[in-house]
């Protein structure tokens, strides 16, 4: 179980570390109210997709029904810092990692289906 799950956990774990780092690079910014959408939506993404995280790889039945949950965060969050990714490099870092964790996610659940 775990081994057919790695590379869907490999995109939470990636995820996570990216949202937590981007929330943290946004509380540095200038203008941190501009930024407190992107802060609000990394921090929910890196507790959905550990969460997530932890239940697959427990082989937990209810981690399928998370997958569709974490799928639609990452997207939140993604086309968030999408917005900023253009001037912001941690932004587009985490968006990226978004796209790939909400694809590895839609996948997940075509499997679990």
């Amino acid at each position: 179980m775990h081994a057919q799950n790695q590379s869907l956990l490999d995109a939470l774990n990636a995820c996570i570390a990216a949202c937590e780092h981007c929330a943290t690079a946004c509380l540095q910014e200038e203008d941190v109210k501009m930024m407190a959408r992107c802060i609000s939506l990394d921090r929910d993404c890196a507790d959905v997709c550990a969460l997530t995280a932890r239940l697959i790889a427990r082989g937990s039945e209810h981690g399928p029904h998370l997958l569709r949950e974490c799928a639609e965060v990452c997207k939140a969050c993604g086309d968030e810092c999408e917005k900023h990714g253009a001037h912001m490099q941690h932004c587009k870092e985490c968006a990226e990692a978004c796209r790939r964790c909400e694809e590895a996610c839609r996948a997940g659940m075509s499997v679990a289906a």
